[in-house]
């Protein structure tokens, strides 16, 4: 604070202006604002004291420091709904990736949380780390989070609670109910979760441990994160074959535990499931007319990312990762599973990203029917033989949907956005891997090819969904809008040279057009150029303001 009182007095006797005016620590000149609500831009100038918007307006006058956005776009820095960037931001934390497209929000917890955990899942972390090294020394949510605050990051942060991070806790991978018993304690921790500042409740049902927990236990949870204030969402259960049935599932849990309700990446995976899209959308719609608080998240690719090891049977991935490799070294395990292996995309849709074996990251970037070829193995046989090498369920991407649903998810009013990826850098331990071009273009492309090539809406609608939308549906204070009182996550681009340029064969590269960025009211990227500063706070949700005495 003497230091803030120190500029300012030497800044009001170099410019001559009068204390009872005193300069804005920063001021964005003449730039055309588009504040977030989705109504017409207008051109004004935004005044920054300390972490926050002071004024906005015409020719503000003196300030320590400008920025002339003449010719630019400014908006409310973007939020990412699903980020893994849990990892990264450990060991980077200027989370390059998302912040040169605008992201100052990352948004985890999809499913499974970097807290709480007890001695045993502290081990794990820290035994499953693969290129990416830290020490785990937190143990709650709330500690995870200030402990990336406390490192310094570039960007804000915030989670929810994964149901299978709390099924870990007190149950293990075990597929069976909770006992009323258990059901007291994965409500107590969500409990104070919440009141330490998670923003509530996400599950992801395609996986273990998680998918083990039935419709009941999750209403049950995620009426505790309700009554904190807190949103439940989900990967539902399946988003192929059965995709009605799983939305129906979320519309349950919504109605039921009367809780806001996203769906996490919403799609119809797989070309006999496309037709499905329209359905689905129809049914949110009369839901929301009904006044059910239903909304969903996308990434803008047509291609998702996740295991390998997911087009194996259930019964042998149902207790998590380590116990499906365990089995698959049974000669007879690895036969049945060969033998009931079913391709829910064919080889030639499924693109390898991600080995833990060195001798295997020859075939990142190749698609599996011409590695399954090179090994002289049938694709099924394949799969679980690289598996088995691998010891990792490994990382690949699914080119599993239309660009036509793209371009209809993409303009439904209650869509908000996501990369579904981590925040990198294009260098050092994150180029020992490939990636899925969304963890670099996702947000971008909403503003470039989808709004302004495509021109399948305004940009000031496709602002108002990478900003305010989100930020009203976690119920977040001060965020998501360019007000005065509202925190200074600013971004500043030109509308006009946005793009992505990650690639599938080439992910690792940054997106243009986004020239400065604030977090804070502190400049996390300048010209271009990330400052390194660690402008990033722990953003808490309303649970946090409610426990406060």
């Amino acid at each position: 604070m003497r230091f803030f009182c120190l500029l300012t007095v030497l800044a009001l006797l170099i410019g001559g202006c009068t204390p009872s005016s005193p300069p804005f620590d920063l001021v964005v000149r003449n730039g055309l604002v588009y504040d977030g609500s989705g109504g017409e831009p207008y051109r004004a100038d935004i005044g920054v004291r300390g972490d926050s918007i002071a004024a906005i307006g015409p020719d503000l006058g003196r300030a320590i420091r400008s920025i002339d956005a003449t010719g630019m776009a400014v908006a409310p820095g973007f939020i990412n709904m699903l980020s893994w960037a849990n990892e990264s931001l450990l060991v980077d934390g200027r989370a390059q990736s998302d912040l040169r497209q605008g992201v100052t929000l990352e948004v985890m917890g999809e499913g499974r949380s970097m807290g709480p955990l007890n001695a045993r899942m502290k081990q794990e972390m820290t035994e499953n780390q693969q290129a990416l090294r830290y020490e785990v020394s937190w143990t709650t949510l709330g500690e995870y989070l200030k402990h990336l605050e406390d490192r310094g990051v570039a960007v804000n942060v915030a989670s929810f609670v994964g149901n299978g991070t709390l099924r870990t806790h007190v149950i293990g991978y075990a597929d069976r109910a909770a006992t009323p018993e258990e059901m007291q304690e994965m409500k107590d921790l969500l409990a104070r979760s919440m009141e330490e500042g998670a923003v509530g409740l996400s599950s992801s049902l395609l996986y273990s441990p998680s998918m083990h927990a039935d419709t009941e236990e999750l209403t049950e949870l995620a009426r505790v994160a309700g009554r904190y204030g807190g949103m439940y969402i989900s990967h539902i259960r399946n988003e192929g074959d059965e995709l009605f049935e799983a939305v129906d599932e979320l519309i349950s849990i919504c109605r039921d535990a009367d809780v806001r309700s996203e769906i996490y990446h919403l799609k119809a995976s797989g070309e006999a499931n496309w037709w499905k899209m329209d359905s689905v959308i129809r049914l949110i719609d009369r839901v929301r007319a009904q006044g059910l608080p239903v909304t969903a998240d996308m990434y803008t690719y047509n291609a998702s990312s996740t295991g390998l090891h997911v087009q194996l049977p259930e019964w042998v991935r149902k207790e998590g990762i380590d116990a499906m490799l365990k089995e698959l070294e049974d000669p007879a395990v690895r036969e049945r599973v060969i033998g009931e292996l079913t391709f829910r995309n064919p080889p030639d849709r499924i693109l390898f990203v991600g080995f833990k074996n060195p001798d295997l990251r020859q075939y990142n970037g190749r698609r599996l029917d011409e590695v399954a070829a090179e090994l002289g193995l049938p694709p099924g046989e394949a799969v679980v033989d690289l598996i088995v090498r691998d010891q990792s369920r490994i990382q690949v991407v699914y080119f599993s949907m239309s660009e036509e649903n793209i371009d209809r998810k993409i303009q439904q009013p209650w869509m908000s956005f996501c990369s579904d990826a981590g925040a990198y850098s294009a260098e050092g331990v994150f180029l020992e891997q490939s990636t899925h071009p969304r963890a670099y273009g996702s947000f971008i492309r909403v503003l470039g090819q989808f709004s302004r090539d495509k021109g399948l809406f305004p940009l000031e609608e496709g602002i108002r969904r990478l900003t305010s939308l989100p930020a009203e549906n976690l119920r977040l204070e001060r965020r998501g809008h360019l007000k005065v009182g509202h925190y200074a996550d600013i971004v500043v681009f030109d509308p006009a040279e946005v793009r992505d340029n990650a690639t599938f064969a080439d992910p690792h590269q940054y997106a243009t057009g986004v020239r400065d960025v604030l977090v804070n009211g502190c400049l996390s990227l300048e010209n271009g150029t990330p400052t390194g500063n660690p402008c990033g706070r722990f953003v808490k949700g309303p649970g946090a303001r409610a426990a406060m005495p």
